[in-house]
């Protein structure tokens, strides 16, 4: 198979799809990959180093997708590369389909089979491609949620840890997933009073074992998220459902509420966001104010520490990237139900349920479609 491997062209968009050591397992298994000039370089990946594994460097975005016969990227297509879609293409990356209707558009017009990172299941039913990058971004939430804190960014002065004789700042994370944890690890190890707020009683249980008491563990309801979002300096959202749309967990009302200076982090924004005043936003322009808040949702948080999180990532992708080469994406699909699982677009139609809900759009399962 030939493999493509373009340059990440969103705002700030660092990271890579493949690495040099991923090229030379794929030319070694017998595979052709052909990566866009200066594709891994903010990564710390130079192009010598693709070409001492055997891939070939091309010199626009343009060939890569037009020879390619899979193109792997990280984020999802932005509209100038939609152009580029045509059918018979597999696309394997972060898709995020349920909040961006143009995006589903062009790939079911183009019938692209599209793979998405994010709803790939594993044989435990959990998400191995959504995790790596779910753990930096929640581990980043509170860096980025730090700094923002201070003043000069219009926060409210706060030192997350405190300081002898003046107490810490209070973090209040929403959602006990991959990124609340990450998030939480994270605040604690800054000295932060950390409320962490989840729906599921059992996890909550468990996060209390985790952090051996340390953590606040709150049941969520409106009550309960109302007044620890009131009390929080740093709000950060990691709530997700698989392939769909977030739900609104903070409200406008609830955030009118909070103290002016403190600081929303929307870690779910890939997914439309968990709070009700968070829009997507890029790491140009990263935050802006609702009601004295300072609200941080950018959509690509791990981008901003490529190296990390291109090693991080491909080292669960790759084995998927492997299995798909070697067998090809039909065959791929029909043998492992995680990959099928991750099928989002097929043939010109929708395979995945949330998607099709979050959009109002008819669907079908893909297996019905390889029949």
């Amino acid at each position: 198979m030939i493999v493509g491997v373009p340059k990440e062209i969103k705002d700030h968009e660092s990271r890579v799809g493949v690495t040099p050591a991923g090229v030379k397992a794929l030319i070694e298994a017998g595979h052709e990959v052909l990566v866009e000039r200066d594709a891994g370089v903010l990564s710390a990946m130079p192009d010598d180093e693709y070409q001492a594994a055997g891939a070939e460097i091309v010199g626009s975005a343009h060939d890569v997708w037009r020879l390619a016969e899979m193109v792997v990227k990280v984020k999802e297509p932005v509209e100038k590369e939609y152009r580029h879609f045509r059918e018979g293409l597999v696309l394997f990356t972060y898709l995020h389909l349920a909040p961006l209707a143009g995006l589903t558009d062009a790939l079911l017009t183009a019938k692209v089979t599209g793979i998405a990172y994010e709803t790939v299941r594993d044989r435990a039913g959990a998400l191995p491609l959504l995790t790596p990058m779910s753990e930096v971004a929640g581990r980043m939430s509170v860096q980025v949620g730090a700094a923002y804190l201070e003043k000069e960014r219009g926060g409210r002065g706060v030192l997350l840890g405190g300081v002898p004789g003046v107490a810490p700042g209070n973090v209040c994370i929403i959602g006990g997933g991959i990124v609340g944890t990450n998030a939480a690890k994270v605040a604690l190890g800054m000295g932060a009073k950390v409320t962490l707020i989840d729906v599921n009683l059992d996890r909550l249980r468990e996060l209390d074992d985790i952090f051996n008491g340390r953590v606040f563990t709150v049941a969520s309801n409106s009550y309960n998220i109302e007044r620890a979002v009131s009390e929080a300096d740093l709000v950060i959202g990691g709530v997700l459902i698989p392939g769909a749309a977030a739900p609104k967990i903070v409200t406008l009302a609830m955030v009118a509420k909070m103290k002016k200076g403190a600081v929303i982090v929307d870690v779910a924004i890939d997914q439309g966001g968990c709070i009700e005043t968070a829009r997507p936003t890029t790491h140009s322009d990263p935050s802006f104010e609702v009601n004295g808040v300072v609200h941080y949702c950018v959509t690509n948080m791990p981008a901003a520490v490529p190296n990390t999180s291109t090693l991080a990532l491909t080292n669960a992708t790759f084995p998927y990237v492997l299995k798909l080469a070697r067998l090809g994406a039909k065959a791929a699909i029909g043998e492992d139900k995680g990959i099928a699982e991750g099928v989002n677009t097929y043939g010109g139609v929708l395979t995945y349920a949330a998607v099709a809900s979050a959009q109002r759009r008819d669907w079908k399962p893909v297996a019905e479609l390889l029949r």
